[in-house]
């Protein structure tokens, strides 16, 4: 079934209260409760002191309004008795300094301790819920992040590096540590790359990420594991933080999950948005379905204006029924909208929910309901509906982890890179898979690699496959640049990828943030809105089998190449060899999209997102109106709206703000 509810904190609030939320969240349409990812210290007041009896009455009660529920592991925010008998456990930060008790996931995710207080309020929850007919799942913990540099993590790390390198000496001659002397003779000597050390060997910096990202995954196991032994009829998940997060390896956190959940707020946490990106949620939502290549929930959906300190714009009416409906086009099989009703204390009273402080059911609530009554009619029509991309996007946490530790320009942002490029697709209406460098790329027609700064030999030999079957490669500057220990190559960039895309990089500029160079291209290509300039890097290109696409035409390389095409095997290779503005990812979007032969969903105007899902051989396409003026779009058929009944075909109107679900007559 289609899942539609929210999240809910019965402990915050007067028992004599939960009657009325319940009638509330039944009448809104709710099936699902996502509860207690913060209660530990209401479930285990005292060590070994278990109560979960409020947590039995209020799934008894949501259970006889039809609501199920999924139960959090409460791991995030430890009790305060827990920490203040154990110091220890608190994480240390990049600068030494241990964190204090007074927010969440404090917990350091190595220590043998924690991770015992750990396992026995998850036994005791699994004990508690195995078998109940309200609990159909499991999201462990909450947002995992944050990197720890205690002694713990340090033994852990050094422990970690020994079982990778199996000797000092290929650890040594890996990092060249020969530089500045650094050359390690027991494995105790390996330090932590903390803040206070300066910068750290480059590839020990990488290598601690990866370790660090590897102990989230362990944690996340351990639990995985009691669940799975005592919980066999539940699923598993985990509410990740979508494509901005990058700490932690989101491709080995989903591996061992039933499905991947993440948490989405379009209107953005503590900046001031005045408009929202459509296509960074959609980006998000695309990354989270690509990291197991199956369809998602998402179990924190916006409810309202966001912040702690600051209180963020409020979502206008109907933004929130068309953020929930854009993630059901991007892949979402459940939607549970965060909060229930904004907290009267606590860091979060001012995180809105769908109730505000007073409880009362307002316009937020009544646009949700809404909603409610469609996933009713149509949700099952939508449910197990699949995305089929032609087109996918690489995205590789070695080279994000290595951007971090080596930015190369202080301009240069990797996200922001891989979204732009996203972004002209977006707004292309193509559906496009975020997947790993190793993912099997057969199913796909384009595919494109921005600034894979990693390239182990693995990974090459993965898009050479790929584009010997014919397929069409886009590669973008600052790829092939470091071997898998984050050492420079010993070749002519872009290194083990330079005979597939048929290019050496004969040098290259890093500009100043107030200096462009602009590009001509010397083949047809679709006319851009405005000047293509390079910006942030210049590859200077020198073709050994590559044709010029584009020169630069400034500073001493004006008429060098800066966009090269290679024929290789069946297939092309497309080397960009500079970061440049919108117009040029759009300019290249529309001559990739024709190289490739890839159709968009539909035509539509700006603004107005086009997307669509594969119920077996039958389309459904969901028009989705961002702005706020009706937008006129023309249909390519006949279409049943599966939220009206009407049929639709020709021109049809869409007004501010709305949705259509269509599904071919």
């Amino acid at each position: 079934m289609f899942y539609f509810g929210v999240d809910y904190y019965p402990e915050h609030w007067p028992e004599e209260r939960w009657t009325e939320d319940a009638r509330l969240m039944a009448e809104a349409g709710f099936s699902v409760v996502r509860l207690a990812e913060f209660a530990w210290s209401k479930m285990e007041p005292c060590e070994g002191q278990y109560d979960f009896k409020w947590l039995d009455r209020a799934i008894t009660l949501l259970a006889s309004h039809d609501i199920q529920v999924v139960i959090g592991t409460p791991t995030a925010s430890p009790p305060p008795w827990l920490m203040a008998k154990h110091p220890d456990l608190f994480l240390m930060r990049e600068d030494g300094r241990r964190w204090t008790y007074g927010n969440r996931r404090e917990y350091c995710p190595n220590n043998p301790t924690y991770h015992d207080y750990t396992r026995r309020i998850v036994t005791q929850m699994a004990e508690r819920y195995a078998g109940h007919p309200a609990v159909i799942g499991w999201q462990i913990d909450n947002e995992f992040g944050d990197r720890c540099y205690c002694p713990v993590c340090a033994a852990a790390f050094q422990d970690w590096l020994q079982r990778r390198y199996g000797s000092l000496d290929e650890l040594n001659a890996k990092w060249g540590t020969v530089f500045w002397s650094h050359v390690y003779t027991a494995w105790d000597q390996v330090p932590l790359p903390l803040m206070t050390g300066g910068s750290p060997n480059p590839g020990l910096a990488l290598d601690f990420a990866r370790f660090s990202s590897d102990s989230y995954v362990a944690y996340q196991q351990m639990q995985v594991d009691i669940l799975r032994a005592m919980c066999p009829e539940h699923f598993i998940t985990h509410n990740f933080m979508g494509f901005k997060y990058d700490r932690i390896n989101y491709f080995d956190l989903g591996d061992s999950l039933d499905f991947v959940a993440w948490d989405n707020y379009p209107r953005g946490f503590w900046d001031m948005q005045a408009s929202v990106d459509p296509s960074q949620a959609a980006l998000a939502c695309d990354t989270v379905r690509g990291l197991k290549r199956q369809n998602i929930w998402v179990m924190e959906q916006q409810a309202g204006p966001s912040g702690w300190e600051t209180v963020s714009i409020s979502p206008r009416p109907g933004e929130l029924r068309l953020w929930a409906f854009q993630s059901i086009a991007h892949g979402a099989d459940a939607i549970l909208f965060f909060r229930w009703r904004t907290a009267r204390f606590g860091t979060e009273e001012y995180w809105h929910g769908l109730l505000d402080h007073h409880g009362h059911a307002g316009r937020r609530y009544e646009e949700i309901s809404r909603m409610g009554n469609e996933i009713r009619q149509a949700g099952e029509q939508i449910h197990g509906s699949v995305i089929k991309p032609s087109v996918a996007m690489v995205l590789s946490y070695d080279s994000r982890f290595a951007f971090q530790i080596q930015p190369n320009n202080p301009q240069f942002s990797y996200p922001a890179h891989f979204h732009h490029i996203y972004r002209a697709l977006h707004e292309r209406h193509v559906p496009v898979d975020i997947v790993a460098p190793t993912t099997d790329l057969s199913a796909y027609k384009l595919v494109v690699v921005p600034a894979l700064y990693v390239v182990p030999d693995a990974v090459a030999e993965n898009l050479a496959g790929f584009v010997k079957r014919g397929g069409v490669l886009l590669v973008t500057p600052r790829t092939g640049v470091k071997d898998g220990a984050n050492a420079v190559v010993n070749v002519p960039l872009p290194g083990l990828l330079a005979d597939l895309c048929g290019v050496e990089v004969e040098e290259y500029d890093s500009l100043p943030a107030d200096e462009h160079n602009r590009l001509e291209f010397a083949v047809p290509v679709p006319e851009s809105a405005g000047p293509v300039y390079a910006t942030t890097w210049c590859d200077v290109l020198k073709p050994q089998g590559a044709t010029v696409v584009a020169r630069y035409t400034r500073d001493y390389y004006a008429g060098q190449p800066a966009i090269t095409l290679n024929q290789f095997g069946q297939g092309q290779v497309i080397y960009v060899g500079t970061v440049g503005n919108m117009d040029l990812y759009a300019t290249l979007a529309n001559w990739l999209l024709g190289l490739a032969g890839v159709q968009p969903v539909l035509t539509a105007p700006q603004g107005v997102e086009v997307a669509e899902r594969w119920q077996g051989n039958d389309r459904l396409l969901f028009l989705l109106n961002h702005t706020g003026q009706s937008q006129g779009i023309e249909l390519d058929r006949h279409y049943v709206d599966l939220l009206s009944g009407s049929t639709l075909a020709g021109q049809v109107a869409i007004a501010p703000r709305e949705v259509l679900v269509l599904r071919e007559a």
